[in-house]
């Protein structure tokens, strides 16, 4: 029984070692981290310039409407509705875009 036991120790650490030995980090590992920080660089920068872009629009936007409403122009409730849900649709994007390519927001 002691021998059985001797014998299935021995095998099972020489199984770990050449394990071990054999254990290889897998090629192009590297490049893809590095692609993956490449991307996350240009993901921040460029969510940053489509908040700036959003927040432009938005003011160009609450101009337009704030003419049209002095104007006396009718149905300012629907240009009101549409800038609203594209400023929402901004916010919402980078938020659901940084979550499926799990960027963290910085």
């Amino acid at each position: 029984m002691k021998n059985l036991f001797l014998i299935l120790m021995v095998t099972l650490i020489i199984a770990v070692i050449c394990l071990k030995v054999t254990a290889q980090t897998p090629p192009g590992l590297s490049e893809i981290n590095e692609g993956k920080n490449l991307m996350a660089q240009n993901f921040r920068a460029l969510s940053r310039a489509v908040l700036i872009l959003g927040a432009l629009f938005g003011l160009l936007g609450g101009l337009r409407i704030y003419n049209n409403w002095q104007m006396g122009k009718g149905n300012i409730d629907i240009e009101v509705a549409g800038w609203f849900g594209a400023c929402i649709f901004l916010s919402v994007l980078g938020v659901f875009l940084s979550a499926l390519y799990q960027v963290p927001i910085a």
